[in-house]
């Protein structure tokens, strides 16, 4: 009994050490709660007996059943493995049984992202006369240009952009950052935004974020979100265009351009290579298409 109420008590301080001590970020955060909550709702909120290992795999072909996806088993696989190993830690309990559980088989989703002429399409889509029109060019430029992922583009500081050396300092997972490059063409657009959209937005008021609302605070992920997708629409996208589609484009047409791994990665933020290789396969399947269109045997 004493392990199990360990369950319970210890989510608060699993979620606080990673907050804390690990630095992810409050999404992460999140999404482990939301994990062992739904863990713990299954195995009777923590007041049954202690999980083992049958009980784990009984829980994961709980969740299949319940619809999720392979992605999301391991995923929520993953979150008990760290959760255990941190209650192992603090002598908590006395055994993972989690350990030697295999992940479920991941078939690799090659990314959505867009062509050249889809990306100049949306960032033409925002009102350039409008001041928040040149905010989202601008978020759009930068977006593209660094391959930044949504929140690292809404946490933004002004302080972060040197517009002389054309580079931007990018706070990613678990507080890590990282100097990315900026094309000329994203930091003019920046330019015209702080020159006179920012201004406009403010009204006299201050800010250290780089992109604001009108009144005065931080765009959100969620606002951004919907405003992307409105021009996707304006710009007649042949599918819904989302911020990671652009972040997926930017590691595509580096690769494309001839951009090697190991850099792409660097600029992306990936902890692990393996990461960045799914765009290998953009770029295989894009190859496979070519050759069937044009090879005279294919």
């Amino acid at each position: 009994m004493a392990q199990a109420l360990s369950l319970s008590a210890g989510t608060q301080a699993f979620l606080d050490f990673c907050r804390i001590e690990k630095g992810l970020a409050r999404n992460s955060v999140e999404a482990y709660g939301r994990d062992l909550e739904r863990f713990l709702t299954w195995a009777g909120g923590g007041e049954s007996a202690p999980p083992d290992r049958e009980s784990i795999r009984k829980y994961l072909d709980y969740l299949r059943d319940e619809g999720l996806s392979s992605r999301s088993v391991a995923r929520s696989l993953t979150t008990l493995r760290n959760f255990y190993r941190f209650l192992l830690r603090e002598e908590k309990v006395t055994e993972d049984p989690t350990s030697m559980l295999a992940l479920p088989r991941l078939w690799k989703t090659i990314p959505k992202f867009l062509t050249l002429k889809e990306i100049d399409a949306v960032m033409e889509a925002p009102d350039a006369s409008r001041p928040t029109g040149l905010r989202d060019r601008a978020m759009l430029a930068l977006l593209y240009a660094a391959g930044l992922r949504v929140s690292e583009l809404c946490q933004a500081q002004v302080s972060d952009l040197d517009v002389n050396l054309g580079v931007i300092r990018v706070t990613g997972k678990g507080n890590k950052q990282r100097i990315v490059p900026v094309g000329n063409p994203a930091v003019r657009a920046v330019e015209d935004y702080l020159a006179t959209a920012r201004p406009a937005l403010l009204k006299g008021r201050q800010s250290r974020y780089l992109f604001v609302t009108a009144r005065g605070g931080k765009l959100t992920r969620q606002g951004f979100w919907k405003a992307l997708r409105g021009y996707g629409l304006k710009a007649g996208a042949p599918r819904r265009v989302a911020p990671h589609m652009v972040r997926h484009s930017f590691a595509t047409h580096l690769l494309e351009g001839g951009a090697d791994l190991r850099s792409v990665q660097t600029m992306l933020g990936h902890a692990d290579i393996s990461t960045t290789q799914v765009y290998t396969h953009v770029m295989s399947s894009r190859l496979r298409t070519t050759v069937d269109k044009h090879h005279p045997r294919s």
